[in-house]
């Protein structure tokens, strides 16, 4: 009776540990990344609600904004049921290819930019936010990627639509 006793905790003990992890660090770390890119898009397109631009482009935005906040809200949960920090210091991810932000300066100057040249700065500032945020899925979706599906699943959804964003941006006349 011992021996069989001992054999069912075996092979229990077995199979826990041959299950498949719920998330692994390239998820944690692709959330981790794709939560500032994210905030930094919706900052960059809260920036057309007040200023001149084709009506194509405010709804663009505005759907974008909706879009990110709602995958920013869902990263940040996943994090939190993974008892995964929300933020690690930027250079932590270096190794992956790092930050895929745009630079502090180009927002900047986006903020200021005059009525006449807003619009071109904002399609080439946004167009480079929105492939940044495709560079960073991909890494999700690789070989050496997420095993999580919900993370995978996340980053199929950013490389379609913002790939489609960057093509209805290429297209507007500045």
């Amino acid at each position: 009776m011992r021996v069989v006793l001992a054999v069912v905790a075996l092979l229990l003990t077995g199979c826990a540990t041959t299950a498949p992890p719920q998330y692994n660090a390239a998820d944690v770390m692709f959330l981790q990344m794709l939560i500032p890119q994210n905030q930094q898009g919706i900052e960059i397109v809260r920036l057309a609600a007040a200023r001149p631009l084709p009506s194509s482009v405010k709804e663009l935005a505005a759907a974008i904004e909706v879009t990110q906040q709602t995958e920013t809200d869902d990263m940040r949960r996943w994090l939190h049921d993974w008892n995964q920090p929300e933020t690690v210091a930027p250079q932590a991810h270096a190794g992956h290819g790092g930050m895929k932000m745009t630079a502090p300066d180009l927002v900047g100057a986006l903020r200021t930019a005059p009525d006449s040249e807003f619009t071109r700065r904002f399609l080439d500032v946004l167009t480079g936010q929105q492939q940044g945020a495709v560079e960073l899925a991909q890494t999700e979706n690789g070989a050496a990627g997420g095993v999580n599906a919900q993370a995978r699943d996340l980053a199929r959804r950013v490389i379609e639509s913002r790939t489609a964003e960057v093509k209805q941006l290429l297209n507007v006349k500045a």
